[in-house]
C-alpha cells in the first residue's frame, strides 16, 4: 500500500507535469494563457496535494477541501476538472496492494458515491467560479443535488468527459491516455513530450467538451482534426520534439481565438497520476526530482 507521502508527491509530481507539457491550447512554459500563469498551476498542486493524500476523506470532502486550498493560493479556478478526477483516484488507490487492483477498488469507489457527496462536490465547483459549465434541467449546478455523485455525472455523461469518467471507470484514461503515455516513455521520449504525446491522442479521440460548451461542436472537431494532422506528421518525423514550432504555431492560434481544450488537460493530469502510482507500485517510491529533471523543455 502506498503511504500518504507517496501519495502526495504522485499527486504534486502530476499536476506540475502536467503544466510543464507543451500542450497546444492550454498553460505551458511556451506561453501563458486564459488568464492564468504556469505559476498559478504550480501554487495549486502544492495545495491539493495534501488533501488528495489525507487518509479517511469521501470523495466528496476530498473535492470540497481541495478547491478550499486552491482558492488559498490563487483566485482562478486552475483545477476543478483536476480535482474531480484525481479525487475518487485518491481514494481507490489508498485501498490497494498493486497498481493492478486499482481499477477494481476505482469502481467500488465510484458506486459508493453518495447524495452528501454530490454536496461537497456542488459546493466546491460554486467556489471555483468555473466558466462553460452551462445549465441543466436535472440536477443543476446552482440547486441541492438530490441524487448521489454518480446519477448527477450519469446526467451529465453525454456533454462532459469527466463525468464519463465517472460513469464508466476511467476507461478513456487507463485506454488512451495511459496507453499512449506509456508507449511514448518506452520509445525513448521524454516525460514531457510523452505527456504531450498523450494529450495530442486525447484530442484524436475525443472532441474536448469544453470547447464544445465553450464555443460549438465544430470549433471542437476542428481541434481534434489538427491533432490528429500533427500525429500523422509526428509520425513522419519519428518525434514530438522535431515538431516544436508547429506546437508553438497551434498553441498561439487556439489561444488568440480563446479555444481552451481544458477538460484534455484534465485528462491528462489523471494519465499523469496513474503512471506516478503505477511507477510508486513498482519501486515503493516515486522519485520525483528525476523525473522532474526531465521537464525543463528545449527551447
Amino acid at each position: 500500500m502506498l503511504s500518504e507521502q507517496a501519495i502526495e508527491a504522485c499527486v504534486r509530481w502530476a499536476c506540475e507535469q502536467e503544466v510543464l507539457a507543451p500542450k497546444p491550447g492550454n498553460v505551458n512554459p511556451f506561453s501563458a494563457g486564459h488568464q492564468m500563469a504556469v505559476t498559478d498551476f504550480l501554487k495549486s498542486a502544492n495545495a491539493i496535494a495534501p488533501v488528495m493524500a489525507k487518509p479517511g476523506l469521501s470523495i466528496g470532502e476530498r473535492i470540497y477541501q481541495s478547491i478550499q486550498a486552491t482558492r488559498k493560493v490563487v483566485d482562478c479556478n486552475t483545477n476543478l476538472g483536476i480535482i474531480l478526477l484525481f479525487a475518487p483516484l485518491c481514494n481507490a488507490v489508498q485501498q490497494c496492494q498493486d497498481f493492478d487492483e486499482l481499477t477494481t477498488a476505482l469502481k467500488r469507489e465510484l458506486q459508493k458515491l453518495t447524495i452528501e457527496d454530490a454536496r461537497f462536490c456542488y459546493q466546491a465547483i460554486r467556489i471555483a467560479e468555473a466558466g462553460g459549465l452551462g445549465k441543466s434541467e436535472q440536477q443543476d449546478l446552482s440547486q441541492e443535488p438530490t441524487v448521489t455523485l454518480r446519477e448527477a455525472m450519469l446526467i451529465a455523461v453525454n456533454r462532459d468527459t469527466i463525468a464519463r469518467q465517472y460513469v464508466y471507470n476511467y476507461a478513456e484514461v487507463f485506454h488512451i491516455g495511459l496507453q499512449q503515455l506509456t508507449a511514448a516513455i518506452k520509445s525513448g521520449e521524454g516525460v514531457e513530450w510523452a505527456t504531450a504525446f498523450a494529450y495530442l491522442n486525447f484530442l484524436a479521440c475525443v472532441p474536448d467538451t469544453l470547447v464544445i460548451r465553450k464555443q460549438s461542436r465544430e470549433h471542437a472537431q476542428a481541434v481534434t482534426n489538427k491533432a490528429r494532422d500533427i500525429i500523422s506528421a509526428m509520425n513522419k518525423k519519428y518525434s514530438l520534439k522535431n515538431m516544436t514550432s508547429d506546437l508553438i504555431a497551434w498553441d498561439n492560434d487556439l489561444k488568440k481565438r480563446a479555444i481552451n481544450p481544458g477538460t484534455t488537460a484534465d485528462l491528462t493530469a489523471a494519465t499523469l497520476l496513474l503512471f506516478a502510482f503505477q511507477q510508486a507500485f513498482a519501486s515503493n517510491r516515486i522519485s520525483v526530482p528525476r523525473c522532474i529533471e526531465r521537464t525543463a523543455l528545449s527551447r
